[in-house]
């Protein structure tokens, strides 16, 4: 009978693992597979030892057992600290499975050396299996391993409850019930019960408890249910090839468009003899012909070859891996409405002039809404400056207004809306940035600093890639000064080009007093929001070294409608 019960947790194991399969989510973190993964092992040892017959078999059951028992505990702790935002170095994580696979390597010798179990002998009592053992000295630093363990996992979610405001109070709670439970569960097993262990029944609890968490967990990642939800109601589709004009795939909003991809196996190579293929070299070799020109307009061929009324925009460009090219994206967008307007043009008379500008106006807006869209991406990689390039916009907004309200600089009309238009772009070079550079919980260090430092100038190359066919040259060449030089220096101290007074443009020294002005207010990952009379000292301290002097005059007079601004966020 007793045998039953491990069975019925072993297959209960199996099936939570099947319903974690089933949920599962690209950004469930790594940690949670793991517990899944480990919990129907570890109890599938117990239906062994149980179901053993003689010594060499129990030991078998118990090594299985020894998994759950050595590594869940890391990975519950790292998924703890992983949901509370706080971050172990590389080494430290080695080091700590290092101890986790050196404690298994003295399990598995049970038996054999006297490290884990002195001694060791078998029974089976109606049925019972029960083994004999003394303890070794391995078996000792596993309960003190397992308590630190435990005691770090409490420690944290302890910290983040009172001190991180981000981190969901459920999932704490939650967080709280699977540590406890497969810890005082083998406690509870070893000096409560004799007869029944009750580690295997709270590893089934703590699987539970686990899928609520992955349950809440993805709700309030905010960053990649947006993403999702921009993906799933697309209206573009999205195709994608490698050099060798292999198909990788596409989404459903492509495949709706250009129904004949359904009909291509993935890693096939494309050819003409089907609609697709042919469709998609020709698009492929129109770009081939330059690869600086991104975009067609090309009328849409259904699944008979015919020519439907419908026409879309088609715009290549590279599949990036890092630096290297690793394909071709092509980007489908329904542009009929915009080509009826087009022809239109050629056969009605001045009364659709208003229709054409507001279908214009449109477009202009579309455009810059892409803009701030790949602003928003690239900011949404940085953990550290949610809401920065909103932020400094309206910054920049109030510096603008505050100089034309009290004159002095004869800025033009044309140079005071691109400015505010381009200021979201500054920290578009980021983009290039690698992950684990730019998403860092703390400060830099000098090497990662000056990687950091390339996004400035990488930051004016896209844009002036973004912006080369634009009619606006005024815009680009402002949008990419913005990026390229707001951090330089009056005192020509700064980067990445060392500029000094006046040879900075003007646009990056009006950026660089927002810039730094909302880094020094908001709060960062690594830091709390610094008082508005601190930042302020620090702003003005920095006048003929950091910044230009000839603005202090309007930075001091922006200032009480900056601080106004800032209150307003705060008080949201």
């Amino acid at each position: 009978m007793i045998t039953l019960y491990y069975d019925i947790l072993f297959v209960c194991s199996i099936v939570l693992a099947i319903i974690y399969v089933a949920m599962w989510h690209k950004h469930f973190d790594i940690t949670f597979t793991e517990v899944f993964t480990l919990v129907p092992v570890a109890n599938l040892g117990y239906v062994f030892f149980y179901h053993a017959n003689t010594l060499n078999e129990a030991l078998i059951g118990s090594r299985l057992i020894y998994i759950g028992g050595c590594f869940l505990q890391y990975f519950i702790l790292l998924s703890i600290l992983n949901l509370c935002s706080i971050y172990l170095s590389k080494w430290l994580k080695i080091a700590l499975f290092g101890i986790c696979v050196f404690l298994y390597v003295s399990v598995m010798t049970m038996g054999q050396t006297p490290y884990f179990y002195k001694e060791v002998s078998f029974e089976k009592i109606h049925g019972v299996v029960k083994l004999t053992k003394s303890y070794g000295i391995m078996h000792h630093v596993f309960y003190i391993v397992i308590s630190l363990f435990l005691a770090a996992s409490l420690a944290a979610i302890v910290y983040s409850y009172f001190k991180k405001k981000q981190v969901s109070r459920v999932v704490l709670y939650l967080l709280f019930l699977p540590d406890v439970i497969s810890v005082m569960g083998y406690y509870a097993g070893h000096f409560l019960l004799k007869n029944i262990e009750i580690v295997p029944a709270a590893y089934i609890l703590a699987e539970i408890m686990y899928l609520l968490i992955a349950y809440r967990v993805n709700l309030y990642d905010v960053n990649d249910t947006v993403i999702d939800s921009i993906v799933e109601n697309s209206n573009t589709g999205f195709i994608s090839i490698d050099m060798k004009h292999r198909y990788l795939g596409s989404n459903d909003t492509a495949k709706k468009i250009l129904p004949a991809l359904n009909r291509l196996y993935v890693d096939s190579i494309i050819e003409k003899k089907n609609i697709a293929g042919n469709q998609l070299l020709r698009w492929l070799a129109l770009f081939s012909e330059d690869d600086h020109e991104f975009k067609y307009t090309v009328p849409y061929v259904n699944n008979d070859g015919e020519i439907d009324d419908r026409i879309y925009n088609v715009d290549i460009s590279y599949l990036y891996e890092g630096k290297h090219r690793r394909g071709y994206m092509i980007t489908l967008t329904d542009d009929t409405q915009n080509q009826k307007y087009i022809s239109l043009l050629d056969n009605y008379n001045e009364d659709l002039q208003e229709e054409v500008s507001e279908k214009t106006q449109h477009i202009i807006e579309m455009h810059d809404n892409l803009i701030m869209s790949l602003a928003a991406m690239v900011e949404s990689r940085d953990n550290s400056t949610g809401g920065h390039i909103k932020r400094t916009s309206v910054c920049v907004r109030i510096l603008i207004e505050t100089i034309l309200r009290e004159g002095g600089m004869n800025l033009t009309d044309e140079f005071c809306h691109n400015i505010i238009k381009a200021a979201p772009m500054h920290d578009l070079g980021k983009i290039a940035v690698d992950d684990a550079v730019l998403r860092k919980p703390g400060r830099f260090t000098d090497e990662e600093f000056e990687k950091m430092k390339h996004h400035a100038a990488e930051g004016a190359r896209v844009i002036h890639e973004i912006l080369k066919k634009t009619d606006d040259e005024s815009f680009r060449i402002l949008a990419e000064n913005v990026a390229h030089y707001h951090h330089e220096r009056w005192d020509g101290s700064g980067y990445p080009d060392g500029l000094k007074g006046e040879k900075i443009p003007l646009e990056a020294r009006i950026m660089a007093i927002a810039d730094v002005y909302d880094a020094l207010v908001s709060k960062r990952v690594y830091k709390d929001s610094m008082s508005f009379e601190k930042a302020d000292s620090i702003i003005m301290s920095g006048m003929g070294t950091q910044f230009d002097p000839s603005l202090e005059k309007y930075y001091v007079s922006a200032r009480s409608s900056l601080e106004g601004y800032y209150s307003s966020l705060s008080a949201e």
